[in-house]
């Protein structure tokens, strides 16, 4: 049974939510995947504990797959970046199936612990393929969560309006009340 997911932010793409693994809270960096038992939330909350197993080589190449997300998604467009990716997408592969339910997709790992970062990776590769200007980090100065822009005019600005949006109108109403 995996543990609670005490992340601010769960249910966003399976890229995003790798990189939000990571956060800050009350100005202290916190991190999910510092164990196989943070993996196994991780691989629950995406749907996936069933298909993968939360062990320590999966966790280092899930590790891996995070950072490379983390250089792509913090610098678009740099090659250095672009290569990390693709050396994580090099460790699986979409094969086309026909079952009785129709034609379909299944991903093949030679070693099935790349499986859940590759997945992520791969995740990343479809949002940019559909809308990558709503990849987004939270506007906030104080967060390092990412989402991906649902919202219908595309203006989303805060990983969560409850948390991130809140902190930044009472900070603005504190800068009028404080002038006047």
């Amino acid at each position: 049974m995996p543990a609670p997911d005490l992340r601010p932010l769960t249910g966003e793409p399976a890229c995003l939510d790798l990189l939000n693994t990571q956060w800050l809270q009350d100005g202290e960096p916190r991190d999910l995947l510092t164990s196989t038992q943070g993996l196994d939330t991780w691989l629950a909350s995406n749907g996936w504990d069933d298909r993968f197993t939360a062990d320590g080589d999966t966790l280092e190449r899930t590790l891996l797959a995070r950072d490379a997300l983390a250089a792509a998604v913090s610098s678009p467009g740099d090659a250095a970046a672009a290569s990390r990716v693709d050396a994580i997408l090099e460790h699986g592969r979409i094969r086309a199936t026909l079952d009785t339910e129709g034609p379909g997709e299944r991903a093949e790992f030679a070693n099935p612990a790349w499986g859940p970062g590759w997945m992520a990776v791969r995740t990343y590769l479809d949002l940019l393929r559909t809308a990558p200007d709503r990849i987004r980090a939270c506007a906030h100065d104080a967060c390092t969560l990412h989402f991906f822009d649902t919202s219908r005019n595309g203006t989303r600005r805060w990983c969560s309006m409850a948390i991130c949006g809140n902190r930044a109108k009472a900070s603005r109403h504190y800068a009028k009340t404080r002038e006047s």
